[in-house]
């Protein structure tokens, strides 16, 4: 390329961009590390101390700890007093780094050491096609997402996922058969039977072992059971008036079989639930969403490729709202009602059978 045509403005700009997403990767590394070694509980319980002190107090090796300290200092999450050799995580900072709220953005970080575990699987995949198996994910891809959803479903499920749709919750107190397709470890069907005990819940999911853990944390609530089922091969005997699947529906083999056996396994007036990420179907809208590539990185990484070593059509992590509507609809429900972000990151389809 000749000289003349090379903007040299662009190129540093660019240079600066790189810089700072390899400043974020590298950050990344450095929150989880103190993630899993509990630094920043510690911190968050003390005031400005030295690298010695914070040691003592997490249990761990002080030069390892100045070390991620520096890291920390310098990618702008701990702060630091020269004088004095203070290190200090901010209580505004320690809110969205510790605790079991959904401001806890750690559990978003602890995606990509699994992720990374399946790079060469992946790159494989763009040589080849095909995808990667579920089953190379587990037995941590379960647990993770069970760590990242549970305080979502414990602030947010009665009172927007349940409460914001129109005349859920008291069909709920009434009594009615509910069904959690992709349940995972059923920590929402645990919940809503035991809110709800009139109405009887049954929760799907491909996963034996987290089925095994839905049923061990439901024991005693004889409103609830668990069953390993492929959803898009999904029969009952009697239909269900709710139907929920939260951040299920995406990854499928079969998305849209999964859709018609939900439509045929609801009984009349009945709705179903979807949660699913808030996205646009047109790339053009995303560009400069907050988190956009986190969400098309975690669907090469996963939720497409998982579709795709299935056989299924790899719709991804952001199909998007026309895309689901459009599918909801084929699939048979004749009222779609979309709720945007009904959470920072998800929006929620009311989709009604219409009978």
């Amino acid at each position: 390329m000749p000289e003349a045509e090379f903007d040299r403005a662009k190129a540093k700009a660019f240079t600066q961009l790189m810089v700072r997403h390899l400043e974020g990767a590298a950050v990344s590394v450095m929150l989880e590390i103190g993630r899993r070694v509990g630094l920043f509980e510690a911190m968050a319980e003390m005031g400005p101390a030295t690298s010695e002190v914070i040691a003592e107090t997490a249990g761990l090796n002080e030069r390892y700890v100045r070390e991620w300290l520096a890291a920390m200092v310098c990618g702008g999450i701990v702060e630091y007093t020269a004088a004095e050799h203070t290190y200090r995580l901010p209580r505004e900072h320690a809110a969205g780094l510790t605790g079991s709220s959904t401001r806890n953005l750690t559990s978003m970080v602890e995606m990509f050491p699994l992720m990374n575990r399946v790079i060469p699987e992946v790159a494989q995949a763009f040589r080849t096609g095909g995808g990667v198996p579920y089953s190379a994910y587990q037995p941590d891809f379960t647990g993770l997402m069970d760590r990242r959803s549970r305080p979502r479903f414990d602030e947010l499920l009665f009172s927007a996922y349940l409460g914001k749709p129109e005349g859920i919750i008291p069909r709920l107190e009434a009594g009615i058969r509910v069904a959690d397709v992709g349940c995972g470890t059923g920590h929402c069907i645990t919940l809503m039977a035991r809110r709800f005990p009139k109405s009887t819940f049954v929760g799907y999911d491909i996963s034996e072992e987290g089925i095994a853990g839905a049923r061990a944390a439901a024991r005693g609530l004889d409103n609830a059971s668990f069953v390993v089922q492929d959803i898009a091969k999904l029969e009952t005997r009697a239909p269900f008036d709710l139907i929920t699947a939260f951040d299920a529906i995406h990854d499928q083999a079969d998305p849209a079989g999964v859709l018609r056996r939900i439509r045929a396994a609801l009984g009349r007036g009945g709705t179903f639930l979807m949660l699913d990420v808030c996205a646009s179907s047109e790339l053009a809208d995303n560009i400069g969403v907050p988190m956009a590539p986190y969400l098309y990185t975690m669907s090469t990484m996963h939720c497409m490729s998982v579709s795709l070593a299935a056989g299924g059509p790899g719709l991804g992590t952001a199909w998007g709202h026309q895309v689901a509507t459009r599918m909801l609809r084929e699939a048979g429900f004749r009222d779609v009602q979309l709720l945007e972000r009904v959470d920072p990151a998800n929006s929620l389809y009311v989709a009604r059978s219409g009978d």
